[in-house]
This record gives C-alpha cells, sequence and structure tokens, in this order.
C-alpha cells in the first residue's frame, strides 16, 4: 500500500512538473491548490516572487507559507521537504544568504529536473536539491537549522516516521515549520479510502490532536499547531470536479460532511 501510494504520488507530481515545463500553471486542478483556491487564498505576496523564475511559482503546490513563520536567519541550513519546483527553497536562499545552505529534497525525477533548472535560471549558488524520500532523508544526524515543507507531510502513508526523520536531521534546538493540511473534525472512511484523494491532500490528512500526539512522540516540544485556510464547501467541489476524470463514477460524497473539516495550517515545533 506504502509503494502504491508512493508511485501514484510520483506519478501526478511527477505530471505536474511536466505541464509547468511546457507552460502550464501547476496546481491541484481547476485554479485550487493543494489547500484551496488560489484566486482567494494568496501565499505569496508579487515581491516575494518577482525575481524567481516563472516555472517555480507556477508548480507551486502549497497549502500555505512557510517562510512567513520559519523565522529563517542568515547562514543557517534549511531543509524543505518535498520541495517540487523549489519555489520555497529559492525564497529560502535569499534569506539565509551566502553564509546559508538551503537544500530541496524530493522523490520526483520531474520534478527535481524543474527545480534545477529554476535553480540555475535564479543563479542560486547556496541551493542543492536532492532525491529521496522524507521517510528515508539521505543526510546525517543534528545538521540542520530548520526543516521546512508545504502541503507534504498528509501524503506520506508513514507520517511518524517522517517527522522522526525530520527530527533526527535537526540540529539540537533547531525547528520544524511546515505547513500542512490538518482535519478539524472527524471524517468518515469513505473519503479516506478514495486513493486519488491523497493526491488532491485530504485522505492523507491527520486531525489535530492526532498530529500534535506523533510530534510530541517523536520528540517535539513547543509544538504549535494553528490553521488558518479552511476548506469550504466550494473549494471542496472545485478540487473534486477537476479530478472527475481520475474518480470512480460510483464515488458518491456528502459535500456537507467535508465542509469546513479540512484546513490549511501553520505546524511549528524544536528539537
Amino acid at each position: 500500500m506504502k509503494e502504491d501510494l508512493r508511485e501514484k504520488v510520483k506519478e501526478y507530481y511527477g505530471g505536474i512538473a511536466d505541464k509547468v515545463v511546457q507552460g502550464e500553471k501547476g496546481s491541484c486542478g481547476c485554479g485550487t491548490s493543494c489547500c484551496g483556491d488560489i484566486s482567494e487564498l494568496i501565499l505569496y505576496d508579487g515581491e516575494a516572487t518577482q525575481d524567481l523564475p516563472k516555472a517555480a511559482v507556477n508548480a507551486s503546490l502549497g497549502c500555505a507559507n512557510p517562510l512567513l513563520f520559519a523565522d529563517l536567519q542568515e547562514g543557517e541550513s534549511v531543509l524543505d521537504l518535498g520541495s517540487g519546483g523549489g519555489i520555497d527553497v529559492l525564497m529560502a536562499s535569499k534569506i539565509v544568504g551566502e553564509r546559508g545552505m538551503v537544500y530541496g529534497l524530493d522523490m520526483t525525477d520531474e520534478m527535481l529536473a524543474l527545480a534545477n533548472k529554476n535553480k540555475e535560471e535564479m543563479g542560486a549558488v547556496n541551493v542543492e536539491f536532492i532525491k529521496g524520500y522524507i521517510e528515508e532523508i539521505p543526510l546525517g544526524d543534528g545538521i540542520m537549522d530548520v526543516i521546512m515543507s508545504n502541503c507534504v507531510i498528509n501524503l506520506s502513508a508513514d507520517k511518524e516516521k517522517a517527522l522522526a526523520e525530520a527530527y533526527r536531521v535537526l540540529k539540537p534546538g533547531g525547528r520544524l515549520a511546515i505547513a500542512d493540511i490538518v482535519a478539524l473534525r472527524p471524517v468518515s472512511q469513505e473519503i479516506r479510502k478514495q486513493a486519488e484523494l491523497w493526491v488532491g491532500c485530504i485522505a492523507g490528512t491527520l486531525e489535530v490532536d492526532a498530529y500534535m500526539d506523533i510530534l510530541q512522540k517523536v520528540g517535539f516540544h513547543t509544538i504549535e499547531i494553528e490553521p488558518v485556510h479552511v476548506y469550504t464547501k466550494p473549494i471542496i467541489e472545485g478540487l473534486l470536479a477537476s479530478k472527475k476524470e481520475l474518480l470512480p463514477q460510483e464515488l458518491s460524497i456528502s459535500l456537507d460532511a467535508v465542509d469546513g473539516a479540512f484546513a490549511g495550517a501553520y505546524i511549528k515545533a524544536y528539537k
């Protein structure tokens, strides 16, 4: 099941990278990001992205902007889990400066190729993109000041392992600053069992208390989980409409049951 899910995610996001290369805007479809309607949820202001490659901005699939609460400092070492086309990595590289270093980890070849192209276009010298899984980070222990991630942990079939790996790679006193989807109330398995919705960033979500429990279990402290972008019924409708060709025809979901049940959240914790 875990490998099947990985392959579905790889295929989906690889396809998005290909579309961006061809000049299309990357999104979860029909103007929706993984966390909501792009037209309603402006994750990055124009000034922050004005000197970034267009392809990096177009490939953005996040649910919030982790840079708003990561509190990055000049000279820090940063790792972005599931870095995609590289928008958060490239923005972070400007903050940490030449004395800092930002790494982007992704498992999808197409996204890595796109990210490296964006890196070259921007001329970033303090950036490196590496291939790997967030559950098996190919880096040593205790070497990062900050771990970022944007709408990625919810896609993992083993979230505890992914968060434990993040903890391992952080320096003592280092911090986790991720944006992710959380469930604000229980949701039936009828929705969660739909594999396509994993890619839509819904079915793999944890409830806030469960997320908190895992973070504490793997060792994090001073944990904050703040929902910031709530999935409303119209946004869910747009997401499902964009995936109608992927979903089984017999799929029957009560949108009233999920209205306001999910949100993009800021999650911060310390090692």
